[in-house]
């Protein structure tokens, strides 16, 4: 009777999953494919629920729960669970996303390619669904420029030695057809980064200009296409202050400094309006999925 136990076991939980895979279905979704070491790497879960009754989900760290493998078999360390706390109520015919960011949470600090997987425990059917497999590349970018800088010491604070950091300049080839240029903020060696920023599209032949402000932030203006330019401001903790977009018109656009000794663009034409790119950071604490109906 014993050897009947594990086989019988297999079949009763295969009972009470088969009808979440057909009732409720996930899947992962990305805006992007190729990562650099360290950057964001947010992704989406996409849960559709036609149950024929409402989900409670969310409602303890374990409902929600992700996993990655490397494709050659390298150990991917996961550094802590990531946090999906939120509860929320997901009604038949309506679907939910939760949106999370994978960075901080496992080790893919080594180019190569990957997959993600997510499951989702579901107490109201006693059951779990995992997601296909979502595909993706870590990609080792090159490195164009570095300069190490003074973090300027909070208000008041006067003693002491001031913290060093450095900012780096890499480009990567996104899709083997698109040069991207990001923006590392890590300690003075370059061993521990802080953040990093894709900040636009360049071509292969531009050469960004770079200069540093009197608080340390960084100004860089690169060509991004035929005759356009971009121009951002990044601060020492690699947040982004400021985005414009230059167009070659009568000469071309470069950084310069002002009578009073602000760094400005001079040149070209600034354009009255920039859409919003995918450098936006994402809430700290984001709120729980929202259902929609389809």
């Amino acid at each position: 009777m014993k050897t009947l136990w594990p086989i019988f076991g297999l079949a009763w939980l295969m009972t009470l999953s088969a009808p979440a895979q057909v009732a409720v279905s996930a899947d992962i979704t990305m805006e992007q494919e190729q990562f650099l070491p360290s950057e964001r790497l947010p992704v989406a879960v996409r849960i559709s629920n036609r149950s024929g009754q409402t989900l409670h989900l969310g409602a303890d760290a374990s409902w929600l729960v992700f996993n990655v493998e490397s494709a050659d078999g390298f150990v991917v360390v996961k550094n802590a669970e990531v946090p999906v706390e939120g509860a929320f109520d997901l009604e038949s015919s309506q679907f939910a996303i939760k949106r999370v960011d994978l960075q901080p949470y496992f080790g893919l600090m080594r180019p190569g390619r990957y997959k993600v997987t997510a499951t989702v425990r579901i107490k109201d059917l006693k059951a779990e669904v995992v997601t296909p497999a979502k595909n993706f590349d870590v990609i080792s970018g090159v490195q164009l420029w570095t300069q190490n800088f003074g973090v300027p010491a909070p208000v008041g604070v006067t003693n002491g030695a001031p913290e060093v950091r450095r900012y780096a300049l890499q480009q990567a080839n996104y899709l083997r057809s698109q040069l991207r240029l990001y923006v590392l903020v890590s300690d003075a060696s370059g061993s521990h980064v802080f953040k990093v920023l894709q900040v636009g599209r360049m071509v292969a032949f531009s050469q960004p200009d770079t200069q540093l402000d009197v608080v340390s932030n960084l100004h860089i203006l690169w060509q991004s296409g035929a005759s356009t330019f971009i121009y951002v401001v990044v601060d020492p903790d690699g947040g982004l202050v400021k985005q414009e977009i230059y167009d070659y018109f009568s000469s071309r656009p470069r950084l310069d400094r002002n009578a009073d000794g602000k760094i400005v663009v001079v040149g070209g034409l600034q354009r009255t309006s920039v859409r919003q790119s995918s450098t936006e950071m994402p809430m700290a604490n984001p709120p729980p999925p929202v259902p929609v109906k389809p």
